[in-house]
């Protein structure tokens, strides 16, 4: 199924549930469990309420009616002026290689661009490799270090793209 068979738009409070289903069952997949990881975040179980615009966009990509993807934007914590944050954009595997990420992706840049930001970061594993090669093909470069004060310190690959 191609990526114009889905919907994206963004979250309602009534998503909050499957959001974070799909957060925890794909960082769980890769074994990003505890309290280093974004899992553990207080906000996975309220993505509508922490993630308010202009500032900030949080969207669900849905397949016939069955939400099955997620991802946003807000502000780096702790980090430089005009850099937000790419964050929890996370696919279930069947909406996966569907083309749905670039989708997402664009709309979540276009939304950090609308909200004044000048660069986007984003935290992740480097088992994760179709995730980085999907930033990669869109302008993000790995980097050596992490930016802000996020908490994730189970992460190990970084990236940064000029918006």
């Amino acid at each position: 199924m191609t990526s114009e068979h889905v919907l994206i738009r963004p979250i309602h409070r009534e998503d909050n549930a499957a959001a974070a289903r799909i957060i925890r069952d794909v960082m769980t997949e890769y074994g990003a469990v505890g309290c280093h990881f974004s899992i553990a975040d207080p906000e996975v179980d309220a993505m509508c309420e922490a993630y308010p615009p202009p500032k900030a966009a949080f969207y669900v990509v849905e397949r016939s009616g069955r939400v099955l993807g997620c991802g946003g934007m807000g502000p780096l914590a702790g980090g430089p002026p005009g850099v937000c944050e790419l964050r929890k954009m996370y696919f279930l595997p069947e909406l996966r290689g569907a083309g749905a990420g670039t989708r997402l992706l664009g709309l979540i840049l276009d939304a950090a661009r609308r909200a004044g930001y000048d660069r986007c970061y984003l935290e992740s594993l480097g088992t994760m490799t179709e995730a980085r090669r999907l930033y990669l093909k869109h302008g993000f470069r790995a980097i050596d270090a992490p930016l802000g004060n996020t908490g994730h310190s189970g992460c190990n690959a970084w990236m940064v793209r000029d918006l």
